[in-house]
């Protein structure tokens, strides 16, 4: 059964992101598909999408750094550089996929994980 999941490290702290707010849509369609908050590890507690919600197409996580800075404390421009962080990609069926994102205050990066 084909998953969707995700994880974001802080590679400021060197340390995984936790309690960052992480939202899921299909395409541009506004209707949130799932969204949680990353835990200790900065993974979530279970996939965004599994099963029969898993269908192709193109899909946006939506990381909510800005939020996920302010609550560490850690320095930041008023207003922050980042805020919103959307990474558009899409799903082809068949497999897991895992998107994991490197984020710091002034940059991010992604890729398609296993």
């Amino acid at each position: 059964m084909p998953r969707l999941t995700t994880h974001v490290l802080d590679t400021t702290s060197g340390k995984p992101a936790a309690g960052l707010h992480v939202v899921l849509r299909r395409g541009d369609e506004p209707a949130i598909l799932a969204e949680a908050l990353t835990n200790a590890d900065g993974r979530l507690d279970r996939p965004l999408l599994e099963g029969a919600d898993f269908t192709p197409g193109t899909y946006e996580l939506t990381f909510h750094v800005g939020d996920y800075f302010r609550a560490q404390k850690q320095a930041t421009a008023d207003p922050a550089f980042l805020d919103l962080v959307p990474v558009r990609f899409g799903l082809a069926g068949g497999r897991d996929y895992h998107v994991p994102l490197l984020i710091q205050p002034y940059g991010y990066s992604t890729y398609r994980g296993s």
